[in-house]
């Protein structure tokens, strides 16, 4: 290969003035941006130190490392946005691609004829730099055009002051901008607009250069996409293209120190920081095969072990129990906040966020970012002055120094008989910008109507979140889903509920009795164990009770666990006869717990209260295991999780099926035949995905797969699978009445009449329950939209099964057929209603 060499041009303007001039720039530029940069990588080092360990975080390290080195070449935690994806992807890669064109272009202010032997000219690097720098122009460009359509950032164009529409309609979203800082947002996109930009002039102009000094490498072979810039240059002279060179090289070093010097200022700039905490961030996610942070929740830790029913009686007295203030976070709580890059996906499915909650999941972060980033600053101004001797105030419960708010705000000196000591005037006034501040206030969601969150040191609850905030959270984990940097929103929100639930007693006064009929009765329905069986006495067929009727487990081929609502509410009662039918029918071999099951804790712990959850669960694990369980079938989304992913973490370890996998199961086998209905009976159906079966658990085909073999035509929500609105009830949500904005299940059963779903399928009798209790939205001069009746999937495949039991026209051959079994007793009021 043709090497080129290092050519001076004769004459001309006087380059090695320009060179001097331009290299006193870039020095100059990069001594203030990599000293500015280096400060706030310790900045922020400091800040996440304040955090708890998390040593399960980083270890293994080679298997976490290869995880993050899969899923940012991936780019797999995107979901949707296909175009959004792949411009970010040659974006992010253009970063360490193009960065030797910035080593280059140090060199080419002296010579500007300099490249990297062996390297800058070698034919594949060349090729790759030219097409990062396209198609980072062509993706940044489209970046840049997104943000100007959703975040209202043109001068001419007003951004939001309210966060609407916000009545959870999927056709009218909340723009998932609002919030964000603007400003910070252009400057990154500008930087790497014109970074780019400069790479390709620069490219165009070497092609130039090499048309005087080097004609034989002036060609395609080097030049793939800028030689036909670089043509039109040729006709410069050379002194004038090596000035070119020197300007456009020195001006690419400017931007880029700048963007070093700004980000190393502004620490809480996450659009900035993410693409170097990101990688951290997902390196140290929870789950080592990469999967998001849903399903199981951790327990809690204490001295590095986690509390369970054993240990609960062993706690220290000052045991922190949940999230208290900021430094209860661990380091990787911390990071998360430090890494969100506010763009909005999380805010724009939040159903509490659509619905006209104050709960936005981009918001909550942004305001601990914000308040982590205020208090570690009055902190370590705190210990200074209480290392000088100055008297100050100590927070009540650990005795954290403070600085007096009222002396930081206005920058007086703390006043004592000891010498002054001036407090840091760098000390924020606001911990926001301008965007996240009129945010929060827009939204209710800000503690301070003046200044946002405590800029130091406090409680987080009200201080930073209010409690508004932190109880409208349906743990649905959209969030968390749709995050490309991988933040543990419904982590951060339960492990602040643990802490008032657990030491505050402030929660919702509905919980109250909620924990306390979990605690006599073990189910949050408050009804005696004796009534377990009570679902079950309308069928032709008796239900063995292991331990009653079979001696353990090992007897049968499922254990059917009913669940709380399975055995107490109408409608998920339908269910479990449903369920237990197909069984039947099908030859498998079943038995229920009857008096001996209890709640698996789910409601408990998803609303703060671990320890009654470990105490229900530690319970139910024990009689699991007594009875010899290996397989469980379940027909509760919530006790699914449970089971299958929570139980594990305290001895349970079980084969754990959801009723419709089981029941696709056995269609699939041939021991289940549905039959489909005529042509003019057939029904059309949408069905729901219940957040905990879907998007915590992946399973989204069997149910749709049971639909399509019942023979009803089956219809998509637009928001679907992953994207799915929740129905409100998760999170304890089902037992809080909703008394800001509009109800969740309303909006989302107006996302399902509007597509003309006669019936929608569920597959969670909370799923069934808050939606079968709202009614569809009707917005003014609309007609109003026809409510679609609410039906678990298994009692659409008993409908499609038992077409098949006798010819048409011919008298029934199967007691109780028509429904009678399942719906026997439906005009009769429940034994929980009756007792509420």
């Amino acid at each position: 290969m043709v090497r080129r060499k290092q050519v001076q041009p004769a004459g001309g303007l006087n380059i090695t003035v320009a060179s001097a001039i331009a290299l006193l720039l870039a020095l100059f530029s990069s001594a203030i941006g990599i000293g500015a940069f280096v400060a706030g990588c310790t900045q922020i080092a400091s800040r996440e130190a304040m955090g708890q360990p998390a040593t399960q975080r980083i270890k293994p390290p080679v298997a976490r490392a290869w995880m993050a080195f899969k899923a940012i070449v991936s780019h797999s935690s995107f979901k949707g946005r296909p175009g959004i994806r792949a411009a970010h992807w040659v974006v992010m890669f253009s970063f360490p691609i193009l960065f030797l064109t910035l080593v280059t272009g140090y060199g080419q202010l002296l010579n500007p004829g300099f490249q990297i032997p062996y390297i800058t000219d070698f034919f594949l690097y060349e090729w790759a730099v030219e097409f990062f720098a396209w198609a980072s122009f062509l993706g940044i460009s489209a970046l840049f055009i997104v943000r100007v359509r959703n975040g209202g950032i043109l001068p001419w164009r007003k951004s939001e002051t309210q966060p609407h529409p916000r009545e959870g309609s999927p056709l009218s979203l909340p723009q998932r901008f609002f919030g964000s800082t603007r400003w910070q947002a252009i400057f990154v996109e500008a930087v790497i607009l014109g970074v780019v930009l400069c790479v390709i002039i620069l490219r165009a102009l070497e092609y130039a250069r090499a048309t005087h000094f080097h004609p034989q490498i002036a060609s395609l072979w080097h030049f793939p996409t800028t030689a036909w810039i670089g043509h039109f240059l040729a006709y410069l002279s050379p002194a004038h293209i090596d000035l070119a060179i020197i300007i456009v090289a020195c001006l690419k070093i400017i931007i880029s120190m700048t963007w070093m010097a700004i980000a190393g200022v502004q620490t809480t700039m996450g659009v900035a920081w993410h693409r170097f905490l990101a990688v951290i961030n997902v390196f140290a996610r929870k789950n080592l095969d990469g999967s998001k942070a849903l399903g199981p929740l951790d327990p809690i830790i204490v001295n590095d072990e986690p509390v369970t029913a054993e240990t609960i009686d062993d706690l220290p007295e000052d045991a922190r129990l949940g999230v208290r203030t900021i430094t209860d976070f661990t380091w990787k709580g911390l990071l998360d906040f430090d890494t969100c890059t506010e763009c909005g996906r999380c805010q724009e499915l939040c159903p509490a966020w659509a619905t006209g909650k104050p709960l936005s999941p981009k918001l909550f972060t942004l305001a601990l970012r914000d308040h982590h980033a205020s208090a570690a600053q009055f902190m370590r101004a705190a210990n200074q002055l209480a290392a000088q001797g100055q008297e100050v105030e100590t927070d009540p419960v650990d005795e954290t120094p403070l600085v007096p708010l009222d002396k930081a705000r206005t920058g007086n000196d703390c006043e004592s008989s000891s010498p002054s000591f001036a407090i840091d005037e760098n000390l924020p006034q606001v911990a926001h910008t301008g965007d996240v501040l009129g945010a929060l206030m827009a939204a209710g969601a800000s503690p301070d109507p003046e200044y946002g969150v405590a800029l130091q040191y406090t409680d987080l609850v009200p201080n930073v979140i209010t409690p508004d905030v932190l109880w409208a959270c349906t743990t649905c984990g959209a969030c968390v889903e749709q995050c490309p940097v991988d933040i543990e929103h419904v982590d951060h929100i339960v492990d602040l509920r643990r802490h008032q639930v657990l030491l505050e007693s402030a929660f919702p006064k509905e919980l109250a009795g909620v924990f306390r009929k979990l605690e006599t009765k073990s189910n949050p329905y408050g009804q005696a164990p004796r009534k377990r069986l009570a679902w079950a006495k309308p069928l032709d067929f008796e239900v063995p009770v292991i331990g009653v009727d079979v001696e353990d487990a090992t007897e049968v081929d499922y254990v059917f666990w009913v669940g709380c609502a399975g055995a107490f509410d109408d409608q998920a009662q339908k269910t479990s006869r449903a369920v237990a039918e197909l069984l039947y029918r099908a030859g498998v071999k079943f038995g229920v717990l009857g008096q001996a099951e209890t709640c698996t804790g789910d409601p408990a712990r998803r609303a703060g209260n671990e320890l009654l959850f470990q105490m229900l669960a530690a319970g139910a694990v024990e009689t699991l295991n007594e009875v010899k369980a290996t397989k469980i079938v379940v027909t509760c989304a919530h006790c699914f999780n449970a089971i299958a992913r929570e139980f594990p973490q305290i001895g349970g370890k079980y084969e754990v099926l959801h009723h419709t996998q089981l029941l696709n199961q056995l269609v699939r086998e041939g021991k289940l035949t549905p039959i489909a209905p005529d042509p003019a009976d057939a029904q059309k159906v949408t069905f729901h995905d219940p957040c905990y079966l879907g998007r915590h658990n992946q399973i989204y085909s069997p149910p749709r797969e049971l639909l399509e073999a019942s023979g009803v035509e089956v219809t998509e929500m637009p928001r679907t699978r992953e994207r799915a609105m929740c129905c409100g009830g998760g999170g304890a949500r089902a037992w809080i009445e909703e008394t800001e904005g509009t109800r969740i299940a309303a909006a989302r059963l107006t996302e399902a009449a509007e597509t003309g779903a006669e019936t929608v399928a569920t597959g969670c009798p909370f799923c069934t329950q808050m939606l079968g209790s709202a009614q569809p939205l009707t917005k003014e001069g609309q007609t109003p939209l026809q409510s679609p009746q609410i039906k678990d999937v298994a009692l659409l495949l008993l409908e499609s099964v038992r077409r098949g039991d006798k010819p048409e026209n011919e008298p029934s051959t199967h007691p109780k057929d028509n429904q009678q079994a399942i719906n026997e007793g439906e005009d009769k009021p429940s034994e929980s209603d009756q007792e509420s």
